[in-house]
Formats: C-alpha cells, sequence, structure tokens
C-alpha cells in the first residue's frame, strides 16, 4: 500500500527516510579459545618459564631413573599410580623433568604439570584439568575437537569441581573417541606426569587431586600412567599409608627416593663434572689447573649435601658466577661449612649456605648503593615476585611492584631475624 494513496495537488521536493535496523547478534563460545585462556602454560614441561628447569645429568639418577622409565612403558602393569616420595632437595623435580624428556622424545608424554608454589597459575587447582585435557588434546584431532565441543556446550566447565571437570574434559571426550574408532588407545601417549604436588596451595586441595584421580583416571578403560611426585605432606601420605588405609594404598607403586636410594655417588659425579666444567670456562688461570677442584673440597661438599641435591646444585649456581672467581667462591663455600659432627638437624648446612651467600650478596650491594637505607631483603623478594608475575607479560609498574612488596613486609621483616641480618631504617 502506497504511503500517499489517493493524494492531490501534492508535492515533496525534498525528502529524507530513515531507516533503522536492529541487528541482535547472539556470540557464541569458541571452545578451543575458552579452553586455552583456562591452560597454565608456564606448568609444561617445555615452558619457556621454565626454560632452567633443573634436570639430571646423562650418567646420574640412572637406577632410579630405569625403574621410573620401565614402569611408564609397562602399559599392562597392574599399578597405574605411582607416587615418588622425598624430602626438600633430594631431586623430584629434576627426575620429573628428566622423565618428561625421555617420555616426550618416546612420544608417551600425554601430559605434564609442574606445580610452583611461587606462580599464582600453578600453585593451586584453577588450571591443571583444562592443562591436562589441552596436552592431550594436542595428539589426536578428534580428541581436540571433542574437548572443544564440550565448553562450547557448557562455558562454565571451567567452574566446576575438579572431577566434573576431569569426567567433562578428559574421561568423557577420551572413551568417546575410542569408541568411535578415532584414536587407538594401545598407542596414544599415555603418561601423565604431576611435579611438586606439595607446591599446591591448601592440603585439601593436594587430596581433592589425589581423590579426583583415583576416581576419574584409575579406570580400567583409560590406558594412562600417572606419575606423581611430591615432598610427604600429609595429603599424599594419609592416601598411602596403610595404618589407618589409605584411599591409594594398594593402588598406588610407591616410591620412597631418599630412603631406596643414595644419592651420594650421583651427587660426586655431579660436583666432579659441573666444577670441572667451570674451570676450563673460567679466566682464572687457578680454577683451569687439573688440581682443582681437589679431592678434599668434593668430599667435604658431598658430606655436606647428606644426599640433597639441592645442596650441590646451589655450589654450582654460586661459583658458576661470571663475575667472581671459581676458585675465591668455592672456598668461601668450605670455609663456611661446619664439620659434619656440628650438624644439628637437617638440611642445616643448606641454611648456611643460602644465609652466607645472601650476606655476601648484601654486603656487595650495600658497597655500590648510592640510595643509603634501602632494604636489601625486601629488593631480592621484590626481583623474585617480578619475575614470578611477569612471565609472558610486561614489566609491572613500579607502583605494582611496591603494592605487591609492601603486603610482604611483616613477614619479611621476621626473616632479619631469621638469617641473622640487621634491618636497616
Amino acid at each position: 500500500m502506497s504511503m500517499f494513496s489517493h493524494a492531490q495537488n501534492f508535492r515533496v521536493d525534498k525528502m529524507q527516510v530513515n531507516q533503522h535496523v536492529h541487528n541482535t547478534r547472539v556470540t557464541q563460545t569458541d571452545g578451543r579459545d575458552a579452553l586455552f585462556e583456562n591452560v597454565a602454560s608456564n606448568a609444561l614441561h617445555n615452558s619457556r618459564a621454565r626454560f632452567d628447569a633443573p634436570k639430571c645429568d646423562e650418567d646420574t639418577r640412572v637406577e632410579v631413573t630405569k625403574e621410573l622409565m620401565d614402569w611408564i612403558q609397562d602399559r599392562e602393569g597392574p599399578q597405574r599410580l605411582l607416587c615418588m616420595t622425598g624430602a626438600a632437595g633430594a631431586g623430584k623435580s629434576a627426575l620429573q623433568q628428566t622423565i618428561a624428556g625421555k617420555c616426550s622424545t618416546s612420544n608417551t608424554l600425554g601430559s605434564a604439570f609442574f606445580f610452583s608454589a611461587g606462580d599464582p597459575t600453578r600453585n593451586n587447582l584453577t588450571y591443571i584439568v583444562p592443562t591436562i585435557a589441552y596436552q592431550l588434546g594436542l595428539h589426536n584431532t578428534a580428541l581436540r575437537d571433542t574437548v572443544a565441543k564440550v565448553v562450547e556446550e557448557d562455558p562454565l566447565i571451567f567452574e566446576r569441581q575438579i572431577q566434573v571437570q576431569m569426567d567433562a574434559l578428559v574421561v568423557a571426550p577420551f572413551k568417546l573417541v575410542c569408541a568411535s574408532g578415532e584414536l587407538d588407545c594401545s598407542t596414544f601417549p599415555h603418561a601423565i606426569l604431576i611435579d611438586g604436588l606439595d607446591e599446591c596451595s591448601g592440603e585439601e586441595n593436594q587430596a581433592e587431586l589425589l581423590s579426583t584421580i583415583k576416581v576419574c583416571l584409575l579406570n580400567e578403560d583409560l590406558p594412562f600412567r600417572i606419575f606423581i611426585a611430591s615432598r610427604p605432606e600429609w595429603a599424599i601420605r594419609s592416601a598411602l599409608y596403610s595404618d589407618p588405609e589409605g584411599y591409594l594404598y594398594g593402588l598406588a607403586y610407591h616410591i620412597k627416593l631418599s630412603d631406596k636410594y643414595d644419592a651420594t655417588a650421583d651427587i660426586r659425579r655431579y660436583l666432579w663434572r659441573r666444577l670441572q666444567d667451570i674451570g676450563r670456562r673460567s679466566h682464572d688461570r687457578r680454577a683451569q689447573s687439573p688440581r682443582w677442584p681437589t679431592k678434599e673440597d668434593i668430599e667435604k661438599l658431598v658430606a655436606a649435601a647428606s644426599g640433597q641435591f639441592v645442596y650441590a646444585a646451589t655450589v654450582v649456581k654460586y661459583v658458576s658466577e661470571r663475575r667472581g672467581s671459581p676458585v675465591d667462591r668455592l672456598r668461601a663455600i668450605i670455609n663456611w661449612t661446619p664439620e659434619s659432627r656440628q650438624q644439628t638437624r637437617p638440611l642445616e648446612l643448606l641454611d648456611i649456605l643460602y644465609r652466607n651467600i645472601l650476606s655476601t650478596a648484601k654486603e656487595l650491594y650495600e658497597a655500590v648503593d648510592t640510595n643509603q637505607g634501602r632494604d636489601f631483603l625486601l629488593l631480592v623478594r621484590a626481583h623474585q615476585m617480578n619475575s614470578d608475575f611477569c612471565i609472558g607479560q610486561d614489566d609491572l609498574h613500579e607502583h605494582e611492584l611496591a603494592d605487591f612488596v609492601k603486603s610482604y613486609s611483616d613477614k619479611w621483616k621476621a626473616r632479619y631475624q631469621e638469617y641473622g641480618f640487621n634491618e636497616k631504617r
């Protein structure tokens, strides 16, 4: 029907018609993008954030490495969960990193997650299931697409309990793709590695993860073999030990690293090789001598390590600092080290080593500091926090860093008394 029907003697000189079209735009979650946004990339075994991750030297920890790899490669073994416990500094993370590398090379690594107490993306359970699902999906296109579809249908899946997440993002998609014939369970990379469970904040969270693994992944229809490394804290102890019977007792193969394997010979080989390498690269002719280091030096360091690789690794890192003489630095460590009969508690010599390294650094810093009165330990903590928070990001602005440091000030004031430093005002 015309707008001007039956009109007479009517003229339109100019007319402007404004047409408003309202488009309703419906947005849909892209499953792959949403999954990727919930992945803790820092937790991957080959992450840029872990470029200097410790790993075993080629001829060290040979027996335990063989035992771990034999267990992983035995797809038919009855126990599909291996828990390796050991004290701080026993070399658990180095072993995990080494095993991750070997599994990656042999195409048996399904996924890996390295917890770290200082990294907010990997010191809790928020990202662990999406990170595992993401890595598993990299090995099979159909599995990756199925996981993405789950996320599209339930964009809030990442807010669910982790057992619900594990079922929805790992177990159900895996079974579905296997049943369709698009995935061969017998050849799929089946090793799932989790390092540093004790660095996940909250014992209840650690226990929740262990319970989820038991309920969801130790399923006869799934091919996974899960290797967890942790200090023997309450969550894993109560699950593994038989008195009272833990819910993983009998299901898990338990390696007590510090009890079963004596690392003394490996630590000795490690120190000899690393210190001699440092000497060959040094400009200090004393370090280039075949008589450096001495056998007595090595044996004193081995005794001080008490089977803990972290002590030997700290010695090597300190001696290798290029701005100082390796000979002088090693001599300082030897002089700091009391006789073994004076040791009164586990890891005391490691504490002494840390304290003396910090004291020396503090003295050198204050000798050249033009801003008198700045708090050395808080600056150290600020540097560490800046590194933790800024992996893959721009550096924090000064005021942001100051806010972070301020929140830790009370804690670190107490550290002055613990380490015997005098606080500067």
